[in-house]
């Protein structure tokens, strides 16, 4: 479902609760300031509950992630979890394919490469 960004402001913040709710209060716009953006709220957001540390915790996680016992599907929402913390690293479908194949178990790494599977949505089906 497609909805514009000012729904998904006026959706988000319906829902913040305790804390979240006096810190909306502090930072909305009032009266005649433009309302906020959807990636302006993500942003202040971000920085608000998401400290940096953590952040760099998450995109070593998903550099140094490995399928070890988890099966191709476990793996790939695992993958998916993490990949927005460094999306430097999967700028395009070929290196996001590149960095999901080199995590993978040898065998079923081996059944993949060198085929013409060059797509995430592809490789995982």
């Amino acid at each position: 479902m497609e909805c514009s960004d000012r729904f998904k402001v006026v959706l988000a913040t319906y829902q913040f609760e305790r804390e979240a709710e006096f810190w909306w209060e502090t930072v909305k716009p009032r009266g005649e300031e433009a309302p906020i953006t959807w990636e302006r709220l993500s942003e202040l957001m971000d920085v608000k509950y998401y400290p940096r540390d953590a952040k760099r915790a998450k995109e070593r996680e998903f550099l140094s992630m490995r399928q070890g016992n988890m099966s191709v599907m476990e793996y790939a929402i695992k993958f998916n979890e993490l990949i927005r913390f460094a999306p430097h690293q999967v700028a395009t479908e070929e290196m996001k394919m590149d960095h999901f194949e080199q995590g993978m178990k040898g065998t079923i790494k081996s059944m993949i490469v060198g085929t013409h599977l060059r797509t995430f949505r592809r490789c995982i089906n």
